[in-house]
């Protein structure tokens, strides 16, 4: 006897539509090269934000982190 008589076949993938191919949202069309390049550089812009904010709020973390690469730089050079 079981619990929920509604119960599918025990498969955990969804449910196949009458193409064979999963329901869903349709496929965005490929972005432009230009779109892309926008998108990368607000990433970017906003990565840069939060390394200042970051360096403003643990300034004595950034500190020691300038002095480690500073002395891993220093030991490379002839």
């Amino acid at each position: 006897m079981t619990s929920n008589p509604k119960a599918g076949d025990g498969s955990a993938e969804a449910p196949r539509g009458p193409s064979g191919s999963r329901p869903g949202p349709p496929q965005d069309p490929p972005e432009t090269e230009a779109e892309r390049r926008k998108r990368r550089a607000v990433f970017l812009r906003e990565l840069a934000e939060a390394r200042e904010l970051r360096e403003r709020v643990q300034p004595r973390r950034t500190k020691e982190r300038r002095m480690r690469e500073a002395m891993r730089m220093r030991t490379f050079r002839i």
